[in-house]
């Protein structure tokens, strides 16, 4: 089965073409700048396990343009891996929110498509592109079957205690103000890579999930559902990101705009693109903060010492909310890749029972890899995640269920 993963943004299209029944990832690219003069599309074929990366710059005006280049490129006679589009079977999408209608996957039908548009104003960022994305697909590969995968499905399992907040209740039953988590594609892909390792029913896991990017969440996981994760109505509250200022005082919103006089949308921007590493270090990348640490620099030093506190605050409230953890599991860029923040987030945590081993810490993260120190009575896993591949699988799942 041939299966599309297509995750649309405002400006790109990123994609990756499976071949599910393997789990090998066919081709996988990006078209970048839609809609600019310099757009252009980088598009890496897989064969034999080896790369071969195409770059074509050329005028891409808007997203059926884009998905039109891809699904050419996918079936081109010399670089392409299929001899035609319609051999898609299905093409999954990423779908950012769907509020509180969908706590699973789910075949796009036309009341789909109504719904991801009404829940625009909770992620206006996210689900117009997302939208866009699908009503393009359905008409470049009308042969497949649509299937939305959203990132706030795995946190619907969170109970009233962790989702509500304590607001009026009319704010909740008229307009669904509450938490809805976010990254929950890869909060689930790394819980259950992490129970298939520990070698545990998924609903006997227990864990803390620290998906760790320029975004970043971390959930707490019950018998392999999420409980509680730290993002909330929308991906700015939560741990300190690259541009996401995550929690603060509400009030800090009123002074900017009474005081400060500054709009809604300046302080929106404030917030969201302005702020996090790059607000306090003057970078978004950690690589480039540790670096400018490592040279003296006061700020680099402060927002990293921000960034791992924030870590590790979550962290102790969620092993206070879960009682037993079997598994603290860090995954995505920073995540994987980063040994001096997983280091620093752990560190003060071993009367709770976590403890890094320095070595294994910085050695080689080869799928799932343990960190932890031998007296350590909680495992720490680096797990590098793939929510491309979640989507894939899920896709599949719910289209072969279709067929039963």
């Amino acid at each position: 089965m041939k299966i599309l993963v297509i995750n649309s943004g405002s400006s790109s299209i990123k994609y990756q073409l499976f071949d599910i029944d393997r789990k090998a990832v066919m081709t996988a690219g990006i078209v970048e700048r839609i809609g600019l003069a310099d757009s252009r599309i980088k598009h890496k074929v897989f064969r034999d396990g080896k790369p071969q990366e195409v770059v074509k710059a050329l005028a891409v005006r808007n997203h059926e343009e884009g998905l039109e280049h891809v699904a050419a490129l996918i079936s081109d006679p010399e670089i392409g891996v299929i001899s035609d589009p319609g051999e898609i079977t299905a093409v999954g999408h990423r779908v950012v929110h769907g509020g509180e209608r969908f706590s699973d996957t789910t075949i796009i039908d036309q009341e789909v498509i109504d719904v991801v548009r009404e829940l625009i104003p909770l992620a206006p960022l996210h689900n117009p592109a997302n939208l866009e994305g699908i009503e393009v697909a359905m008409r470049i590969f009308p042969a497949a079957t649509q299937v939305a995968v959203f990132d706030t499905a795995f946190h619907q399992t969170m109970p009233a205690q962790s989702y509500r907040y304590a607001i009026p209740n009319r704010f909740y039953a008229e307009e669904r103000i509450r938490s809805y988590g976010f990254h929950g594609t890869s909060h689930l892909y790394v819980t259950k890579a992490a129970a298939k390792y520990l070698g545990l029913p998924r609903a006997e896991t227990n864990l803390i999930t620290a998906h760790l990017g320029n975004g970043a969440s971390i959930t707490a996981v019950r018998g392999g559902q999420s409980v509680d994760s730290s993002m909330g109505f929308s991906p700015l509250p939560g741990l300190m990101m690259g541009t996401r200022s995550g929690d603060l005082d509400p009030a800090i919103v009123f002074y900017m705009g009474g005081k400060l006089g500054m709009s809604l949308a300046e302080i929106d921007r404030t917030l969201n693109k302005q702020s996090g590493l790059l607000g306090i270090a003057g970078s978004s990348d950690v690589r480039d903060v540790q670096d400018r640490m490592a040279a003296g620099e006061a700020d680099a030093q402060l927002a990293l010492d921000m960034y791992t506190y924030r870590i590790k605050k979550y962290i102790g409230a969620y092993m206070a909310a879960l009682g037993r953890v079997d598994a603290l599991v860090f995954t995505a860029g920073v995540g994987e890749n980063s040994a001096f923040i997983r280091r620093r987030a752990c560190e003060g945590l071993e009367n709770l029972g976590i403890a890094i081993d320095a070595a294994k810490n910085e050695g080689a993260i080869d799928g799932v890899t343990e960190i932890q120190a031998e007296d350590s009575a909680i495992k720490v896993l680096v797990i590098p995640t793939n929510e491309e591949l979640e989507i894939a699988i899920q896709t599949r799942d719910i289209c072969k269920a279709v067929d039963q």
